[in-house]
């Protein structure tokens, strides 16, 4: 699994994996532990994670959220002590932190609580999204044996 299978749904809260496509929109199962699967047609707004990016002042404008997550990780490893009830500044702060360069006016509150509820969602769940390049070659090489 990478972000590239993992969608948000606007007015639907947490992370769905994308299963299937259909006709006329795609079959979603969400990722807690409920994995309830949910039908959306092509009018909902669906987005991928692996095309979300973080407004950022620097000449790119914007950091894809994949390398952000990535970041997060190396630097906290599954726990980054914050909830969606956390001071705004500790959440700013936090973000300064992992991207210094990031747009502080375009990038609200709101967002910055998204980023740390799917990653507390995904290290827990789904560490494998996290591991390194080489180390998923490595165990595809070792299932091929």
């Amino acid at each position: 699994m990478d972000f590239n299978e993992i969608a948000t749904v606007s007015g639907k809260g947490g992370l769905f994996s994308v299963v299937a496509p259909t006709r006329g929109g795609m079959i979603l199962e969400s990722m807690d532990e409920q994995k309830k699967k949910l039908v959306v047609n092509v009018n909902s707004k669906v987005s991928v994670l692996g095309e979300i990016s973080i407004y950022t002042t620097d000449k790119e404008g914007s950091r894809p959220l994949s390398q952000v997550m990535q970041k997060i990780h190396k630097e906290f490893d599954g726990d980054t002590g914050l909830t969606t009830n956390s001071d705004n500044e500790e959440l700013k702060a936090f973000l300064r932190f992992i991207l210094p360069e990031y747009d502080e006016d375009r990038v609200y509150t709101s967002d910055i609580k998204k980023v740390v509820k799917w990653y507390d969602l995904l290290s827990k769940n789904y560490p494998e999204l996290f591991e390194e390049k080489e180390e998923k070659e490595e165990k595809a090489a070792e299932k091929k044996k």
